[in-house]
């Protein structure tokens, strides 16, 4: 199975399932590695480091399909990625550097088009591009198949090395590797959908998946688990899912779905899933998120995705139509996936949309010397849209609030920080629904009172680079509101 062992790899997201079971594969795990680079450019600015880092990016391992006795078998692909961290710092290109000489007895290897293989056909130097600093990006895509004869316990590993050219001079990565080995079973996997961005509220999005078995068995049933998150609806409610919707009392993010596929997926068949991937685009919508997995059906996997959770059978035609045969029963056992690395995929879906935040406070009236008196601070979302950070986990708003004079916090509430005297940064959680507020609250010995009122503040901090307001937010005036605290 394709493990997750990284010397860096990306922010992971949160998973977005509310309460479904831990997957036993790591979603999309990368091999990476660096060796920072000097180079002779003077920076553009004081904060400017003339250093950056290229990661090379693969399956740590990946199960590969015996071949049957006519020599035939399912082939896979090892997608390496490149990417690097420094937005001044320009990739104009280099080469990447693959070693499958290990893999002579295991398996048989084709090279993409941009790779050029040495004479032993074994080795290869594959050309790439300029790379951005964003997701990484793939630079060659490395078929591999099963070679005839090889036994199901034979092991080899693929090296994998890069050099790029940039505006700092050389860049050098870590070598990385892929451990290949053979086995037997299904092998499930879903594509990667693209990331999708500037989509209008009320926009109907065909978002095609496929699902494909790389391996030498047959996978007879598969669960299909769905999330959407608030902001999109499922375009369909199919019989043979079952359906958990997004509910802010209880902190489900979205619409969740677990569907059972009776139809068998045999070696080498691909299946369009489309209409289990079709959503409309809500006047919620703002910063959302698909996710989608497969896994060969077991009932041990089904009751783990239910997870007890109230979900609600669909009353629409099934998913993928077909009859259960009546010698297959549904607690038969599955056959474990060979590679799980493929099994679960994400995608982005951000909306052209606005969310209005405001500030909240409250004066304090009637106080004396000695009192104790509560002060309630914090931030409501007007809409239209939900705000949300599924993926970076980023709070929606961070506050700063400053208490009034002659006043001593004696509790201060949970996500609030102390910043100074009468001073805290409180953050709220990662999402805010639409019309729904978070709110802190101080409890606040009275030392004295000032003539006149004291007042005090609240906030919003937009300079967090995970999630901007004022990126989403049109009104950045009622970001900040005042309150006083007088006596009577």
């Amino acid at each position: 199975m394709q493990a997750a062992q990284a010397t860096r790899a990306p922010q992971a997201s949160q998973e977005p399932f509310a309460g479904r079971r831990r997957r036993r594969h790591a979603s999309l795990a990368l091999v990476a590695g660096a060796v920072l680079a000097l180079g002779s450019v003077a920076p553009a600015s004081a904060d400017e480091q003339e250093t950056d880092a290229l990661w090379i990016a693969a399956p740590y391992d990946l199960v590969l399909p015996t071949a049957d006795a006519q020599g035939n078998a399912v082939g896979n692909t090892v997608d390496v990625k490149l990417g690097h961290d420094n937005t001044h710092n320009t990739i104009t290109g280099g080469k990447l550097t693959v070693d499958a000489t290990e893999l002579a007895n295991v398996a048989d290897v084709t090279w993409p088009s941009d790779c050029v293989p040495a004479a032993d056909a074994l080795t290869a130097t594959c050309d790439f591009g300029s790379l951005n600093t964003g997701p990484y990006e793939t630079v060659a895509e490395i078929g591999l198949r099963a070679k005839a004869g090889a036994p199901a316990d034979a092991t080899g590993t693929l090296h994998l090395t890069a050099d790029a050219d940039s505006s700092f001079g050389p860049l050098t990565g870590y070598p990385a590797d892929t451990q290949i080995s053979l086995g037997d079973g299904p092998d499930l996997g879903v594509n990667q959908l693209p990331y999708r961005t500037d989509v209008q509220p009320g926009t109907d999005l065909a978002q095609p998946i496929r699902l494909t078995n790389h391996g030498n068995r047959t996978a007879d049933r598969t669960l299909l688990t769905l999330f959407a998150s608030h902001g999109l609806d499922l375009a369909q409610r199919f019989g043979n899912c079952t359906y958990l919707d997004a509910d802010a009392t209880t902190n489900q993010s979205g619409t969740t779905a677990v569907c059972v596929l009776d139809k068998p997926v045999e070696p080498g068949q691909e299946y369009d899933l489309s209409a289990a991937g079709a959503v409309r685009a809500t006047d919620a919508a703002l910063y959302e998120r698909f996710d989608y997995s497969v896994d060969p059906y077991s009932d041990e996997a089904y009751q783990q995705a239910i997870s007890g959770r109230p979900f609600v059978q669909g009353t629409g035609a099934d998913l993928v139509p077909a009859a259960v045969p009546a010698a297959r029963t549904l607690s038969a056992a599955a056959e474990p996936d060979l590679n799980t690395g493929d099994n679960y995929r994400s995608t982005q879906i951000t909306a052209t949309n606005k969310a209005d935040l405001v500030t909240l406070a409250s004066d304090i009236t009637s106080a004396a010397p000695g009192d104790t008196v509560t002060a309630r601070v914090g931030v409501k979302n007007n809409g239209p849209a939900w705000v949300a950070s599924l993926g970076a986990g980023a709070s929606v708003a961070t506050l700063d609030v400053r208490l009034p004079e002659g006043t001593t916090v004696t509790a201060a509430p949970a996500g609030c920080d102390q910043a100074g005297p009468n001073r805290y940064t409180c953050r709220t959680p990662i999402l805010l629904w639409e019309k729904a507020r978070s709110t802190f609250d101080f409890t606040l010995r009275v030392d004295s009172v000032v003539p006149g009122g004291a007042k005090g503040s609240v906030a919003t901090l937009n300079d967090d680079p995970e999630l901007r307001i004022s990126a989403f937010d049109p009104q950045l005036a009622n970001n900040t509101a005042e309150f006083t605290l007088s006596g009577s």
